[in-house]
């Protein structure tokens, strides 16, 4: 069993961003050479997450419409007791989730169809990194 680890570095120009980065996955999977395995997609912050879907703007918009309706900006969030103020983006971290599990079969990501890796940010404008982890023979 072999691996290979690559990070991806971000710093949004906006506060809410979402990145398709199919493309730096596959270019990882290609510099590993494994050819059956999986491959794990990980944020490294607790205000984005990783998802996979369809690369259509209309979905990506009700995506962020739907976050913005289940865990909406609001001044009273306990967590901003703490002197931050980015109690919604930790909530919306938590639906869409950390990260994602990614198939490889005959060295390509085994997608179903329109699948892509997306990189959801929810407190941007700073530094941030993500994992790809490659896994197998």
């Amino acid at each position: 069993m072999k691996s290979h680890t690559e990070y991806l570095w971000f710093n949004t120009k906006k506060h809410r961003e979402f990145i398709n980065i199919t493309d730096e996955v596959e270019k990882a999977l290609a510099k590993s050479q494994i050819k059956e395995g999986l491959i794990l997609v990980s944020a490294m912050h607790i205000t984005a997450g990783i998802y996979v879907n369809d690369a259509e703007d209309g979905l990506i918009a009700d995506i962020d419409e739907w976050l913005e309706k289940l865990a909406p900006f609001r001044a009273d969030y306990r967590h901003h007791h703490t002197g931050e103020d980015n109690g919604d983006s930790h909530l919306k971290s938590l639906l869409i989730g950390h990260q994602a599990v990614v198939p490889v079969t005959n060295g390509k990501l085994d997608f179903g169809p329109w699948q892509q890796v997306y990189y959801a940010e929810f407190d941007g404008q700073r530094r941030k990194r993500v994992l790809i982890k490659v896994i197998g023979e």
